[in-house]
């Protein structure tokens, strides 16, 4: 009975390596660029994958560092920031629920940027301190820097006590 627990937990654990290793991430957010959705300090879990939509929160990595921010723009999209904060693509005004307030932000992109194929346009929530590709720090997003799509938030558990 014991022996069956063992190879048990050992099959579970292995299956949850393979899961994290090949198909899921799980990360810690630094900072309040995708604030209100995400805040520093939160633990997410992302999907393995570079095919994003518009509107999908993805992780990707820039210079060794993990960035998590929202796709604004696809490969070919036209993509212009007014001074007011309000973003268009290809013409036409983002409809984007998810921010609290349209700010313009530090911007150095000259508008409208053509986003390269196989590319992402992305900016943070948070529009006023997010660095995102509206600076040539980030500027846009190739897909094979892109680690996954976020699918969920995890809140910090309590540690557990005996």
């Amino acid at each position: 009975m014991l022996f069956a627990a063992v190879v048990g937990a050992i099959f579970m654990a292995a299956v949850v390596l393979l899961l994290l290793t090949y198909v899921f991430s799980v990360m810690r957010i630094y900072g309040d660029s995708m604030s209100p959705a995400l805040f520093d300090g939160d633990i997410v879990i992302a999907r393995k994958t570079s095919s994003l939509e518009r509107g999908d929160i993805c992780i990707f990595s820039k210079d060794g560092n993990f960035l998590c921010k929202r796709v604004v723009g696809l490969g070919g999209d036209k993509i212009s920031v007014d001074e007011n904060g309000v973003v268009s693509v290809n013409g036409e005004k983002l409809d984007e629920p998810y921010l609290n307030n349209k700010n313009a932000g530090n911007s150095t992109a000259e508008y409208p940027v053509t986003v390269p194929e196989n590319s992402y346009f992305v900016m943070g929530d948070n529009r006023s301190t997010s660095i995102d590709s509206r600076s040539n720090v980030v500027g846009c997003v190739d897909s094979r820097q892109v680690k996954g799509k976020l699918l969920m938030r995890i809140l910090p558990t309590p540690a557990i006590m005996e």
